[in-house]
């Protein structure tokens, strides 16, 4: 098997790309992202086309797919973020610059429909990348809950631990159990969506985490079906389930309801209630690296997609 590439973790003076592979962003948003970013002294660099709109996309496919492969093939940018998710990526993930990464890795992060993109990195290089907030989130604030966990993620070089928390809708959705293996996965819409590309991760081994918004709970029963029956989730160590935010409609069954169902049945071990996701409040974790999946005592704890 391929060996996992490790970027290197983030130090103060690097430089970090903002491009926009998916939906289009505010400028005051990115300006909050610059802010931030600046104060963790790092050196923002935006690029041309993330205020850019074309439809429901920031940009047209070849202008999100070059501010990204240019970021991507810059010696001096040491890692890329994503300013929003929305939809797009998957349009242009099958020419992403693969020999760019290869031969310069650099930290990426995102999420929602930065999926895509986490998943054909993964395939296409074994890129450790990093399921945290777009950049645009980080207009919660730099002592946010949700920056202060992506700065983590870039910039320390340790393990991420993460915690269940009651409050959470999903926290219920729970055996008991260990489980070890790499950490893969990140928006379960997007995940079904590579079923039958050339993206879809090999999950034998792995431990998966899922998460997604304002999807009604048959849709998720319908996605996790087709999960199974596609026989993806047949090697699977364990499943870690994030936040499912604003997944509810007229039905008397709950988002809890419908991933107990489909998930508890498959003896493995699982653990809802992460604060991974679509909340207020989100923690970043890498994707790509080894994990620790603690059903027993409501840990999930992740190794470092970043080397010193």
């Amino acid at each position: 098997m391929t060996a996992t590439l490790h970027p290197a973790t983030l130090r103060p003076g690097d430089t970090v790309a903002l491009v926009s592979p998916s939906g289009p962003v505010p400028a005051e948003r990115v300006e909050a992202a610059v802010s931030v970013l600046t104060g963790w002294g790092l050196a923002p660099r935006v690029y041309p086309h993330v205020l850019a709109r074309h439809g429901y996309f920031g940009g047209t496919d070849d202008q999100r797919l070059g501010d990204l492969n240019d970021a991507l093939g810059d010696p001096q940018v040491r890692a890329v973020l994503c300013t929003r998710g929305g939809y797009g990526a998957q349009r242009i993930t099958d020419r992403v610059d693969l020999d760019a990464v290869r031969r310069d890795p650099k930290l990426v992060m995102g999420f929602s429909d930065i999926t895509a993109l986490h998943l054909a990195l993964w395939r296409g290089a074994r890129l450790a990348t990093v399921h945290g907030p777009v950049a645009a989130q980080f207009d919660k604030g730099p002592d946010s809950p949700t920056a202060l966990g992506a700065r983590h993620a870039l910039m320390s070089g340790e393990p991420v631990v993460v915690a269940a928390d009651p409050a959470e809708d999903t926290h219920r959705v729970r055996t008991t159990g260990h489980a070890e293996g790499t950490l893969l996965g990140g928006n379960l819409s997007l995940l079904v969506s590579t079923l039958g590309t050339p993206h879809l991760p090999d999950l034998t081994g792995a431990i998966l985490l899922i998460e997604d918004v304002g999807e009604y709970p048959y849709r998720v029963d319908r996605m996790l079906t087709h999960l199974r029956r596609s026989g993806a989730l047949d090697g699977v160590a364990g499943i870690a389930v994030g936040q499912f935010t604003d997944c509810a409609d007229a039905w008397p069954v709950t988002i809890a309801d419908v991933l107990a169902d489909r998930l508890l049945d498959l003896g493995l071990p699982v653990l809802g209630g992460l604060p991974i996701g679509h909340g207020t409040q989100h923690t970043a974790v890498p994707l790509g690296t080894h994990a620790t999946l603690d059903a027993d005592t409501g840990t999930l704890t992740v190794a470092p997609a970043a080397t010193s």
